[in-house]
This record gives C-alpha cells, sequence and structure tokens, in this order.
C-alpha cells in the first residue's frame, strides 16, 4: 500500500505536507481497482478494517519524503472517492441495514446543515500499577463514546491484571473538526407519490463546512448503525448513519453526466440545426410544440414557459455586483386554463425542481426553518433553498399569505436568503427560477391594473419577467378545435412518440444549451430592446411599477433565452424581436402590438413567414426601418 501512494499520489502527499488546511488525500477507488482488485474488493466489503491500514501507509510515506518545507501532518486521512458506476455503489435512495459496513456513494440534496463542532477521537489512560500508557479510541456508533478501559492494554509487555486507570491531559492532536448534516434523497429521481427519506451524515476533520443547505451533494462513505447507551427498561433506538470518506458538491444543475453522452448529445442537436437551417422558427417550434404535448394550442405560453426553463446569462462585476440570470414567470388565469400542467411538466424537466402549493405555505416552509436539536438549533431549507440552481413551481401563488409573500422578495431578485433565527446569522443561495400560478381574484377586469386583479403588490409583481393572463373567453371555433384534440388524444399520442423531440431529447437539449451556451446581445439587438423600453417607459405611466430598469433586465434574460434556444452564442436580432413579442402577449405592456390573447394562440403554418411580418411590424412601430432594410439583406 505505501508502494501504491507513492506510485500514484506522491504529488498530492507533498500538496497537502506543504498545506496548513489540507489534511488528506483523495484516492480514487478505480485507481484502487485497476492496481490490486483483490485488495480493491477487500476496501469495499470491509472499509472499517482496511482504510486505518491505508492511513498508516500514508503515515510512513509522509515520514519518509518530510523535509525542510515538507511537514509530516499527524492523524493524515486517506479519502474514498469515485466508487465504479454501478447501482450497488452509487445510490440515490437511502441505504437499509442490508448496506451495513459496506462503502458506498448517496447523492442528494443537504435539508439541514448542523454547527461544527470538536470530537475527541482517542483518549490517553495510565495505568495505575504497571504506569503504562495506552489509547483508547471513541466509538462513533455510540455519538463518540469514549468508554473507559476494564483491563490494561499497555503493548509490549505482559497484561498486569490492573483495573484501575487514570485518564490523562486531554492530547489536542486527538480531537477533530465535526459536523452532521442531514441529506435528503433527491425528488427528482424518485417516482410520483413516493416521499423522499434522509439520512444524517456524518463529516470529519477537514470536510467539515463544506455543504450548506440545499446544496447538491454525493457523500462516499461507510454505512454504520448508531445508537445512544441502553437504558433498562427502554427500548433501544438504532439508526443508520453515512460516516463520510469524502464529498463532491455539484455546482451545476445536475450531477455530471458521462462526458462523452453529453457531448455526442450536443453534436446531435447541432446536426438537427443545420439540416433545418433554411427554416429555423419552424424548427423552433417543433422544440415549443413538445412542450406539454397533451395541452392544445397555448403557443405562446408554451415558448414562454421554455424561455423561462433556459433562463439568460448571470453578470457580474468586478465589485462583485451580480445580476440574476434565471428568469420568473407567473401565470394569471380562470380555472381549466393548463397552469398546473405547465408547473408540473417544468418540475418534471428541470433535474433540481421543487413544486409546492401556496395553500398552507409559510415563509419557513419557503425559505429556511429553525429547529431544535438538543441544546442548539439548526437551520433546514426551505422549497427555494432546496431549488438552488434549478426551479421552484409554487402553484395557488395568491393563496399564499399577505405577510408571507414578503419573503420571497429577496429570493427573486438577489437570489438569497438572509437568515437572523435562534442567534444564526448568514446567508443561503436560492439562485432558481420561480414559475407560479394563480387565480384572478373573482372574475377577471381588464379595466383594472393587475394589482387588483391578483391582491399582489408592485414590488412582487415586478419581479417577474413575464406575466401571462389566459382568460376563458367564449371562441366557438377554438373550443371546437381543443374538443377533437381531447378525443383524437390516443392517436396523438401515438404520433408524439415517433417524434424527434421526446421528452427525454428535450430534457438533454435544455440541460446541453444552459451549460455550454453563454449568449451575449448583438448591437441590432441591444438597439432593438433599449428603443422598446424607452417607448414604455413614455407611453405607459398607468403601469410604472412595472416598466423599470427591471423590464430592461427582463428584455435582456429572454432574449438570451430564446438565443439558447436557437442553439446560438450570440442574441440576434429575431431574439430580441421575439423577447418583445412575448412582453407584449403579457397584455400588461401591450402598446406595441395591441393586446393579445395568449390562450387563443395557436401554432402557425408557416412559422418563418410569420415571424417576418412580426419582425417588420415590431420595427416599424420602433421607429427602426434601417434595421428591417439591413436584416432583409441579409436574408437575401
Amino acid at each position: 500500500m505505501q508502494m501504491f501512494l507513492e506510485d500514484h499520489y506522491l504529488v498530492d502527499i507533498h500538496r497537502m505536507m506543504s498545506s496548513d488546511e489540507i489534511n488528506s488525500i483523495l484516492v480514487d477507488m478505480h485507481v484502487v481497482l485497476q492496481s490490486n482488485h483483490e485488495f480493491g474488493q477487500l476496501l469495499l466489503d470491509q472499509p472499517t478494517k482496511y482504510i486505518p491500514y491505508m492511513n498508516r501507509a500514508l503515515d510512513l510515506v509522509q515520514q519518509k519524503h518530510k523535509a525542510t518545507e515538507l511537514i509530516a501532518k499527524k492523524n493524515a486521512q486517506v479519502r474514498i472517492g469515485s466508487l465504479p458506476n454501478t447501482p450497488v455503489l452509487l445510490r440515490t435512495r437511502v441505504p437499509g441495514s442490508t448496506e451495513a459496513g459496506k462503502l458506498i456513494s448517496f447523492t442528494g440534496t443537504v435539508v439541514r446543515s448542523g454547527a461544527v463542532k470538536m470530537m475527541e477521537t482517542f483518549r490517553k489512560f495510565q495505568c495505575t500499577r504497571c504506569r503504562g500508557m495506552f489509547d483508547v479510541h471513541a466509538e462513533v456508533e455510540q455519538y463518540g463514546y469514549i468508554p473507559r478501559p476494564t483491563r490494561c492494554r499497555v503493548s509490549g509487555q505482559e497484561p498486569c491484571n490492573s483495573t484501575g486507570f487514570m485518564p490523562t491531559t486531554p492530547d489536542p492532536e486527538a480531537c477533530v473538526d465535526y459536523q452532521e448534516i442531514k441529506v435528503q434523497e433527491l425528488a427528482g429521481k424518485l417516482s410520483m407519490g413516493t416521499i423522499p427519506r434522509a439520512i444524517q451524515v456524518v463529516l470529519e476533520g477537514d470536510i467539515v463546512d463544506c455543504a450548506k443547505s440545499g446544496d447538491h451533494i454525493t457523500v462516499t462513505g461507510v454505512v454504520i448503525y448508531r445508537w445512544r447507551a441502553p437504558v433498562i427498561g427502554e427500548r433501544p433506538d438504532i439508526s443508520i448513519v453515512l460516516r463520510a470518506s469524502s464529498i463532491t458538491v455539484h455546482a451545476g444543475d445536475t450531477v455530471a453526466d458521462a462526458g462523452a453522452s453529453r457531448d455526442e448529445m450536443f453534436e446531435a442537436f447541432g446536426r438537427f440545426w443545420l439540416q433545418n437551417a433554411a427554416r429555423p422558427m419552424a424548427a423552433r417550434d417543433e422544440i415549443v410544440a413538445s412542450v406539454c404535448p397533451r395541452v392544445y394550442g397555448l403557443h405562446s405560453v408554451k415558448l414562454a414557459v421554455l424561455l423561462v426553463l433556459l433562463g439568460g446569462v448571470a453578470r457580474a462585476d468586478n465589485r462583485g455586483m451580480r445580476v440574476r440570470g434565471e428568469a420568473h414567470m407567473l401565470l394569471v388565469g380562470d380555472p381549466g386554463t393548463a397552469k398546473s400542467q405547465f408547473l408540473k411538466f417544468a418540475a418534471r424537466l428541470i433535474p433540481r425542481a421543487v413544486l409546492t402549493t401556496g395553500v398552507g405555505s409559510t415563509s419557513a416552509g419557503l425559505t429556511v426553518t429553525a429547529v431544535r436539536d438538543g441544546a442548539e438549533w439548526q437551520l433546514e431549507a426551505g422549497a427555494l433553498v432546496l431549488a438552488d440552481r434549478g426551479i421552484c413551481c409554487i402553484d395557488e401563488f395568491g393563496s399564499i399569505r399577505e405577510a408571507d409573500k414578503a419573503t420571497v422578495l429577496e429570493a427573486m431578485e438577489q437570489q438569497s436568503i438572509s437568515v437572523a433565527k435562534a442567534g444564526i446569522v448568514c446567508k443561503l443561495n436560492a439562485r432558481c427560477s420561480v414559475l407560479a400560478a394563480m387565480n384572478p381574484k373573482g372574475h377577471y377586469d381588464k379595466t383594472a391594473p393587475l394589482t387588483v386583479n391578483t391582491a399582489l403588490s408592485s414590488p412582487l409583481l415586478s419581479r417577474f419577467d413575464l406575466i401571462m393572463v389566459l382568460l376563458d373567453s367564449r371562441n366557438d371555433a377554438w373550443d371546437e378545435r381543443v374538443a377533437d384534440f381531447l378525443l383524437l388524444g390516443t392517436e396523438l399520442a401515438a404520433e408524439a412518440q415517433d417524434c424527434f423531440w421526446t421528452f427525454d431529447r428535450l430534457r438533454a437539449y435544455v440541460a446541453c444549451v444552459k451549460n455550454r451556451l453563454e449568449p451575449r446581445a448583438s448591437a441590432a439587438a441591444e438597439r432593438v430592446l433599449t428603443r422598446y423600453y424607452q417607448l414604455q417607459r413614455q407611453r405607459d405611466p398607468a403601469a410604472s411599477a412595472r416598466t423599470t430598469i427591471r423590464l430592461l433586465e427582463s428584455l435582456i434574460r429572454l432574449a438570451q433565452a430564446h438565443a439558447r434556444l436557437m442553439f446560438r452564442d450570440s442574441a440576434l436580432l429575431c431574439d430580441a424581436v421575439m423577447a418583445v413579442v412575448l412582453m407584449e402577449s403579457t397584455m400588461l405592456t401591450a402598446s406595441l402590438l395591441g393586446s393579445a390573447d395568449a390562450l387563443h394562440t395557436s401554432f402557425p403554418e408557416d412559422a418563418d413567414a410569420v415571424y417576418a411580418e412580426t419582425e417588420a411590424l415590431v420595427l416599424s412601430r420602433l421607429g427602426l426601418d434601417g434595421l428591417a432594410e439591413q436584416s432583409q439583406q441579409v436574408k437575401n
């Protein structure tokens, strides 16, 4: 084992010996299995027996290579990571009793993060008869309890059969940092109706405080039993915990998939757009049509939902000021307008998604809850924190109590939640998109402002990038088409299975373009968005709460999201025009194209021709006819 560490991890050992913060090295399990498959299998089956051997080998390597600048670390540890990709070792469900004593990896979301404490790993005792010294190690299975010795354990001599021992002065080297976190199963990996379970994870040494509530992590460790000291007459309480060896915090939306398969999908999507270069808008509508395929029409709403899921590009300056890239959307409509269907579809499409309802939701349930754990308080993440780097879908948004609505203001704009509860003052990330749905208060009055129809405050409404109003007005032709669509549902489902854009492919497409494309607005797109923002400021004094600088930021995010949808790394003129069209369809700022009925919008037969007409109309109304001529020359 000493030769193995020198051959493969000598550079990491030197880095650890020269650093003041690192006290361990990370060993790849694949490398162990390739070097010595028999030992690797023993390590997987009996980690508590063989990991100490690796720690001892690490101490020997340090003693061999220590120098002036390389100091041998005491209590240095070998941490195991990157287990083979098998369902037995890589788990998304909480391990059970059959995995006790085994080395596994568990992926989940941190829902509670405890305080960092100090734990004494061993204590020295002195025999009162032979005056010898020996160590007694703490039992993690009994919450770090150090039992008092009952016999002399001094090595190198005959046992003296003494029963008297005195603890010595506590050794600072025997103390390590200690923390417990609660990790919950990923809701996106569970079947419908399954309640996610959670497991306590024990962190020791230099991996403490590396994950906080809401983080998406993979923990590699040993499954152990843990119990309190038995009490006569009471049933013992035995629980299963995971003693962590290594921990990985995932910064992206999902756990990293295989790089080769992700590259292959990216190339396949590129070929799709190359084949449809002559009809880009029609190809875009093929993707949009795969959003809620069981819902007829609603072209504008489906496009808007897809753009919100894709989001824009976050920006940060040298001073650390950050402008969010996540977009928010509110669906306000009559009952039966498929609002909840869009929320459920979005929660299935995005890997990190939380679906909740406003009925009964409190500010603590949406943000952070302070939970008492013995004599201490811990923070348990709410819906917005758990959806960090994902999406939070809130149905019945209007049913949230008025005092609780103010708690989401900071999360929607600053993308963080400030906590000052039970003596704990901190800030947690809530970098998620919010997709909310609600019914209007009574009958929707088109002459009244949206604040009256929704009973939502102006500061809250201004944080939504798009607010779609879906009114179920009487339309005989539309009702007939919807009825035909529902009656032919089985045939349409069979056709959808043969479509290129299946649900799995759409999910992969959204993940690919979000992770790889960061479009920036072109000069033409900036002119269109700036001009539209200026017109809104001049023409719409009644909606002054909406036409703030947030309107311009929303337009930029929508244009960037449309560029991602079109598989481009630059937001062009057409992306800016579509951002304006969507903003006009919200019925709040419809001063350019007139009020539109978002509910009764169907997919055009010739999407490219319809877009060309819309682009000419928008640029003409904005007074940018020169851009229209340039666009026509480029097309020709």
